[in-house]
C-alpha cells in the first residue's frame, strides 16, 4: 500500500514543478491560482511522503518519490512547456525510469 502512496506523492511532486513552471509565466490573479496549486500539491507531495516511509527506507522512497517527479516533470516540460526533445534527453528518461524500477525490485 505504501508503493501506491509513494508514486501518488511522486505524482504531486510533478503537479508542484508543473504549478512553479505556470507561476512563471503568468501574472496577476492567475498567478496567484497557480501559485496556491503549487502550495497544495507541495503539501500533499510531501505528507504522503512521509506516510510512505513510515515503512519503506528513506533512501529508496527518496530515490522513487525524486525519480517519478523527475520522469514526470521532463515529460510535462516537453508536453506542456515546449521543452527541447533530443536523442540524449529521452534515453536518459528511459535509464532514470529502469532505476526506479530496479529500486522498486531489489527493495523488501
Amino acid at each position: 500500500m505504501n508503493w501506491i502512496i509513494l508514486v501518488i506523492a511522486g505524482l504531486f511532486e510533478v503537479g508542484f514543478a508543473s504549478c512553479l513552471g505556470k507561476v512563471k509565466e503568468t501574472s496577476g490573479p492567475e498567478m496567484y491560482g497557480w501559485f496556491a496549486g503549487f502550495l497544495v500539491s507541495l503539501t500533499i507531495s510531501m505528507l504522503l511522503l512521509i506516510k510512505a516511509t513510515e515503512t519503506l527506507p528513506i533512501g529508496t522512497a527518496y530515490a522513487v518519490w525524486t525519480g517519478i517527479g523527475a520522469v514526470g516533470t521532463v515529460l510535462t516540460g516537453i508536453f506542456l512547456f515546449k521543452d527541447p526533445v533530443s536523442f540524449w534527453r529521452i534515453f536518459f528518461i528511459i535509464t532514470l525510469i529502469g532505476s526506479v524500477i530496479g529500486l522498486k525490485a531489489v527493495s523488501h
